[in-house]
């Protein structure tokens, strides 16, 4: 399923390809084939337009229209700039291996483009502020993003007084949104994977009506969530195999925890007495 470049040149070509469509304003259709074209930063140096607006699901033209939006005189000259930029030897790591290996060198990679993110400590630390602050913490996540949100769901219960997972849709989701604002919470946490369900955007039009927050860990910065949250933190996902991978979605939410802890004055204390209470009933084995 991967290509034979390896995982490594498609996220060193995602993180140019963001440098250059973060520096516009693009519309709602433009962002959707920025998405797409992130998503797919190997191949995007050899995609026609044609095979761009089917994976985008948008018209040929609007892969003009985005072209031309970026400063050039249409999809071509795009392409070429792309093709000139790309990489073109495929990296030591990732050379020769077979395609789980290329995933996992993927992964490695996308875990090191979040590090050097994550050298600027501030979003996640203003994200994590916001989040201790929320009683109760609403923690969405559908689909695919269930795992990520159940994972931190059950951390953050440990240290935090009242956090509510969402990870199923339905009419009773908008109930539960409101119900969380209704019994105090001023904001609501968001792991949004592709693909990305309708459901969840509906969900945080709903809680930022509701007055809450939205703070989302998404796989890119052109993710359709991204317009519908207030702090939007990134991680990207590795494409490589027939299904995604989200290590460094999960690293992130780990280290979101480690924020809201910092922000929490008793989050140690309730770690110990949890400790203590399950050493007493036998919980784990040793």
């Amino acid at each position: 399923m991967s290509s034979a470049a390896g995982g490594e040149h498609g996220t060193a070509g995602a993180g140019r390809l963001l440098k250059l469509f973060e520096a516009h304003r693009l519309t709602p259709t433009q962002r959707r084939i920025a998405h797409c074209l992130v998503r797919r930063a190997a191949d995007a140096p050899f995609l026609s337009s044609v095979e761009v607006a089917e994976l985008a699901g948008v018209s040929q033209p609007s892969v003009t229209r985005f072209a031309v939006a970026l400063g050039f005189d249409g999809y071509p000259a795009l392409r070429k700039h792309l093709r000139e930029v790309a990489p073109v030897s495929a990296a030591p790591d990732a050379a020769g291996c077979n395609e789980y290996q290329q995933a996992v060198y993927a992964e490695i990679e996308n875990l090191r483009h979040l590090a050097a993110q994550l050298t600027d400590p501030g979003p996640v630390a203003r994200a994590g502020a916001v989040l201790a602050g929320s009683v109760p913490l609403p923690v969405l996540g559908l689909r695919a993003a269930g795992a990520q949100a159940r994972g931190f769901a059950y951390f953050a219960a440990k240290v935090h007084l009242d956090v509510r997972l969402l990870d199923e849709g339905g009419t009773m989701l908008a109930d539960r949104i409101d119900a969380a604002a209704r019994a105090g919470a001023s904001a609501l946490l968001c792991f949004a994977l592709p693909r990305h369900p309708r459901e969840v955007i509906d969900a945080l039009v709903l809680a930022r009506e509701a007055g809450l927050t939205v703070v989302t860990v998404a796989d890119s910065a052109f993710a359709p969530v991204a317009a519908h949250s207030d702090l939007l933190l990134q991680a990207a996902v590795g494409t490589g195999l027939a299904f995604d991978t989200a290590c460094a979605p999960m690293l992130l939410g780990r280290a979101l925890l480690e924020s809201m802890c910092d922000e929490l004055p008793d989050a140690q204390a309730r770690l110990e007495e949890f400790d203590a209470q399950a050493a007493a009933r036998g919980v784990f084995v040793e």
